[in-house]
Order: C-alpha cells, then structure tokens, then sequence
C-alpha cells in the first residue's frame, strides 16, 4: 500500500468521554499539528452539545478542521468524510504544519487508515424497494434480514442505521456476496510505522465520566438545543436524528419518556457505545492502547505520547 497523506498523519482516539479533546490540544502543541476531527457527528452544524463539540475555548487555539460541515438535515457518506479528510490534511500539510486527527468514529478511522472498499454502483430501483420495505415493515425487519445473510455486517449497524442496511442489502443483491467479506477482503492494514494511539481508562471511570458528562449537557441546555433543531425549517435527517442523546430528547419532547428517564436512557445508551469503542479499536492492528490513570492530567499524556510518536518517526526512517 503507497504512503499517502493519511499515512503521514498522527491518530488520537478512544472511547467517549476518554479525554481525547484535552490530549488532542496538547499534543497538537507540541507536535506544531492542526487538528482534524475524526466524529461523525460534529461535522453537523448546531448539533453542539451532546456531540461534545470542543468549544473556542477548548480549542485552546489549535486549528481545528471537519467541523460544522454539513446542515443537520443533510447527510455524509464515509466515502465523502474522507474526500474531506484528504482536503483539509492536504492544506495543513502545505502550511507546514503536522495533521492529527482527533476522535472516536472507528469506522472513519479504519477508513482513513486502509481506504474503503467502494462496492458496486448504486441501483436505484432496488433502494427505493428497500426503502418501501422499511417503511412497510419497519427498519427492525430489514436489519433482521440482513442478520440472516450478513451476521457480521449486521452486528456493526444499529437497526436504526437505515441507510447503511440498505447499502448492505443492496451489496449482496448485486454481488451475491456480504458486504462484510468483500470489505475484508480489501482492507489491508497501514504500515507499522503510522501512530495511531487510543486513550483507554478503567471502565468503572469511563462510565462515571459518562454519566457525570450526561448531567452536564442537561444542565448546558441540550433540551434548548434539540427544540430549536427541531423547529428548523427542515427536518433532522435519519443520523443526525438517531444520534445518541438527540434521540433520547426528541422522545422526551414528544412525551415519551421523563426528564429523569431520558437521563438514565441517554447514559446507559452512551456507556453501550463506549464498549463498542473498544470492541472496535482493539480489533484494529494498528491501534496502541494508552491506559490512562483518571488523574493523568493531558500535558503528561501528551508528553508520553510525543516520545512514542518521536520513536515511531525514528524506527521508520531507519526502515528506508
């Protein structure tokens, strides 16, 4: 596989609420880097809160890129995230400049790091009958069906993620094969070389962490927030509209569920989320873990974080 600019680049992530936007800042300081965001979900303009969006002042002054992309009733594919990705690192590079991505969306970051397995074109008869059946039956039966020819496949994707059953669905129509092997088959880890690091804290921490951070996005308005999402002169599209917290308090707003509940709601679905993290980043080859202690303050993180960097940089120039 060629070097290219994400190949090039440095990769911070770990679960949610791990800590990633403080030792992301100060790494980026001592590495002279500007800072991609590898999330999905900050890339949606006024979706700020229970995205954990870092503000102006988390920032800390560090350039920070793929954030607040796209409207909240538009939608991105991985394919264009990194068409994006490859833009921005490309600019940061030409200013000199080292590129980090910051973030937890796994999916983006085996993207980045392997490519993406493009699949046969779209077949725009067949979606809008997968569409129909989802509408007829309810996204539970496609994804149930999808279960029944791709188990792998189906166990990355919430029920919920209709677009990206679809595609499964679609996959196997038009190749007669699960998506999941045809994307095995095609990604090949990065070079040993590339830093890739994900930050990892004692579960019973993280989980607090979770539940404190919940209380604190209440508490900084995400009601308020989801409200004015919500009155906006078009609707939220699928993911944005199922992402973890937002869905809770439109359920919350419709009168499904209570304050109190949709709390305890938003938190265990956070925590689930967070397992699936790790499931995913130790499934990577390419990903270190970094276990970090709940009193590691950030500089020190990022201080251990630039010698393992420095030491990666050293063993691949000795390698030409």
């Amino acid at each position: 596989m060629p070097e290219n600019v994400f190949h090039r680049a440095i990769y911070l992530s770990g679960p949610t609420a791990s800590g990633k936007t403080a030792v992301g800042v100060a790494l980026a300081r001592r590495l002279d880097a500007e800072i991609l965001a590898l999330d999905s979900m900050t890339l949606y303009r006024g979706m700020d809160i229970a995205t954990a969006k870092p503000s102006l002042a988390e920032r800390g002054g560090i350039p920070h890129h793929l954030i607040d992309v796209i409207d909240p009733w538009e939608s991105a594919s991985v394919s264009q995230y990194r068409d994006w990705a490859a833009r921005a690192a490309g600019a940061v590079e030409g200013r000199g400049k080292r590129v980090l991505f910051v973030g937890g969306t796994a999916l983006y970051l085996k993207a980045l790091l392997r490519g993406l397995f493009s699949g046969p074109g779209a077949d725009r008869a067949l979606r809008r009958r997968l569409e129909r059946d989802a509408l007829e039956h309810g996204e539970r039966a496609l994804h149930d069906r999808l279960s029944a020819l791709d188990p792998k496949a189906a166990g990355r994707l919430h029920p919920h993620d209709r677009r990206r059953v679809i595609r499964a669905l679609e996959v196997i129509e038009l190749t007669g094969r699960p998506i999941s092997d045809l994307q095995a088959e095609h990604g090949q880890p990065a070079p040993a070389s590339v830093p890739v690091f994900a930050l990892e804290l004692p579960r019973a921490c993280l989980h607090d962490r979770i539940n404190r951070r919940v209380l604190k996005f209440f508490d900084a308005g995400l009601v308020d927030e989801v409200s004015r999402l919500q009155a906006a002169p078009r609707p939220l599209s699928g993911v944005p509209a199922q992402a973890i917290g937002y869905r809770e308090v439109i359920a919350m707003l419709a009168g499904e569920a209570s304050r109190r509940q949709t709390i305890e709601q938003f938190q265990a679905r956070t925590r689930r989320f967070a397992k699936r993290q790790a499931t995913w980043f130790r499934g990577l080859e390419e990903v270190r873990s970094v276990p970090v202690a709940p009193d590691d303050r950030p500089d020190s993180i990022a201080e251990s974080l630039a010698g393992r960097i420095e030491g990666l940089a050293k063993f691949a120039n000795s390698a030409i």
